[in-house]
Parts: structure tokens; sequence; C-alpha cells
């Protein structure tokens, strides 16, 4: 098993130098990194978390907080985990999933061992427990989201407020004046009180109303069932609704069939736009769906920098960042045309 010297041998550098790059605990240029970097790959060299945690009473671990038993981790939560973890190692640290309750009762077992210097937290909701007790306890996290009152922490999150603005201005430019909504119905469940599908239906709500659009919001069950409900739902509560929103990847499917079990062609007689959601993951409906993609990636990989920063850098502000979804236009998009009223 390759060493320190071995690998410092190999870079032609100190065993502190190696030392250094290995515990991130002094700065080296990068043309010196990139050299103790590409030492330890080449001679397989893995350095033992344990013994350094042991010696400077850090672990160098995070961890990511997601409720993924009541929350389904679907592409877009994803992108964030793995953005994250990619950065988090390049930055000289472990990044490691930790399931978690929504109501965060198994939080304490998380940071009262001291098995990790700092968090991230995904899922947030609009009064969170987890949030709470992180700043009772004085751990240095960051949030993949927004609490109601978020002035205090440190945050990365979706822009939903102007993706909704930009996504009715793109469906407004088309002719759509009636427009609906579909969010997954959390009523009732661990992870009522979803902060993203709040500031998601009340942006579309008051944006409609503003811009004297009639809109609707359906909520809906689990995957490709859900979706096929929802669209039953959608068409029995607005016959005369030409575009829909949808923010649930895994229900989209069902969404698209029960338009199509209707008599209603995409986008024909119904535009569908899938929000927070990815081209890739449009691509694979037909016709290919027109997202708003998320920033996923980027909102990750600052959310471990920033988290990073506070535990090796000087205290500072906090962090308060939004991006909003891109538009990716595609096929299921088009101008609208106005349908019989049903009879």
């Amino acid at each position: 098993m390759a060493t320190m010297q071995d690998v410092a041998t190999r870079a032609g550098v100190s065993i502190a130098t190696v030392s250094f790059v290995v515990n991130g605990t002094k700065n080296v240029s990068p043309s010196t990194r990139d050299r103790v970097t590409s030492a330890m790959a080449e001679l397989g060299f893995r350095n033992n978390v344990v013994a350094r945690a042991l010696a400077s009473r850090r672990t160098r671990i995070m961890a990511l907080l997601f409720p993924s038993v009541e929350h389904r981790m679907g592409p877009t939560a994803t992108s964030f985990f793995t953005s994250a973890a990619g950065r988090a190692s390049d930055l000289g640290y472990h990044l490691v999933l930790w399931p978690s309750e929504a109501n965060g009762e198994d939080v304490d077992d998380l940071i009262s061992g001291g098995l990790i210097d700092g968090v991230i937290v995904m899922e947030i909701k609009m009064e969170d427990h987890r949030i709470n007790l992180l700043l009772e306890r004085g751990v240095p996290f960051t949030a993949i989201g927004r609490t109601r009152h978020p002035e205090a922490l440190s945050y990365v999150d979706i822009d939903f407020e102007t993706t909704i603005e930009d996504s009715l201005d793109y469906l407004q430019s088309l002719g759509h004046e009636r427009v609906g909504l579909v969010t997954e119905d959390m009523e009732g469940s661990p992870m009522a009180g979803y902060a993203p599908h709040i500031r998601t239906e009340s942006t579309f709500l008051g944006s409609a109303e503003r811009r004297g659009m009639h809109a609707i919001v359906v909520h809906c069950g689990e995957s490709t069932a859900g979706g096929n409900a929802a669209a039953h739902d959608l068409i029995a509560a607005d016959p005369e609704v030409t575009a829909v929103l949808i923010m649930k990847d895994d229900s989209t499917f069902g969404l698209m069939r029960g338009l199509a079990e209707q008599g209603l062609n995409v986008p024909g007689d119904v535009s569908v736009m899938s929000i927070a959601s990815s081209t890739a993951a449009g691509a694979l409906h037909e016709p290919p769906l027109t997202t708003m993609d998320s920033p996923g990636r980027q909102l990750g990989r600052i959310a471990a920098e920033s988290l990073v920063n506070q535990l090796d850098g000087p205290a500072a502000e906090p962090l308060h960042l939004l991006l909003p979804c891109t538009l990716h236009v595609a096929g299921s998009t088009a101008v609208a045309r106005p349908r019989p009223r049903r009879r």
C-alpha cells in the first residue's frame, strides 16, 4: 500500500506538502496540488480517514440530510447530491447521504456523535425542525432550499418564483390563457409544508391572476397512476384548459396518457411543460417535453463550497443564492388552439 512518502517522492514534494493537500490544512499552488493528486492516483494512495480524524479532531466528513423514506430521490434531487459530493471530494471532504426523518427526530444521532463536521440539508419545508435543531446545536450547515424565514440561513435554492413567471411568459406568448399546474399531493404526509410546492403554487396563482389568466392547481398521487388521475381531474375541473405545468417527473407519463385517454392531443389540444426537470428527462417522452431545466448541478456544487468555507475559512455572511430554471423548448408545447366547450 502506497504511503505519503511514496506520494511525496513521486510528486517531487515534501511529505508536509502531501499532508497539506490530503488534509486541506493549508493552501498550495494549483500546479503542486495537481502533481500530488496525480501521484496519488498513479500509486493508488488512499488516505486513512480514521487516522486523519484522530490527528485533527475533525472527520472531514459532511452529511447530506435527505428525507428519502417520505420523499423519493428523483433525478433533480440526485443531481444536487452527485454534484455536491463531487465538489466536496475536490475540496478534501467526503459527503455521505444520511436518510433522515422529515421531522428531524433522528438528526441528534448524527450530530451528537462527532461523526461529521457539517451538514447539507435538502427537501426543506417552510417550517423545518431539522433547520431549527442545527441552529440550536451550532452545527455548520448549508440548506438547499428555504424556510419561511431564511434570512439567517446559508442557502442555495431554485428560484421557483422567477421560474414560474418565465414559464407563464412563454405560455402566454403562445396564446395560452387557461393553464393548469400539477404538483404532488403531500397533505397528511411528513412532507406537508414542502417549501418548493408552496412557493410554486402561490406564485402560479398570483401571477396568473395578475395576467388575467384562468388558472387551476391539481394535486396528484404517486407515479404514473397519480399523473393519469391528475389529467382526468384537470379536464374535469376545466375542460377548456390549453396548457399544463407539471412539477413531478415520475408522474408525467401518466399525465400524458391521461390526456390521450380523453381524446386530447399534445401539443395540438394541450401543451405540457415539466418544471424543475431536465432536457434529458423530457427527451424520454413522445413528443419530447418542453422543460424548465433545474440548476441542480450548479446549486449542489455551490452548497458544498459554502459549507467548506464555513468549516475552513473565517466567519462570513450567510450565503443567499437563487438560480431560476432555464427554458428548453421541445415538441410538447405549441400555439394555443381554442377547443369547443364540452357538453
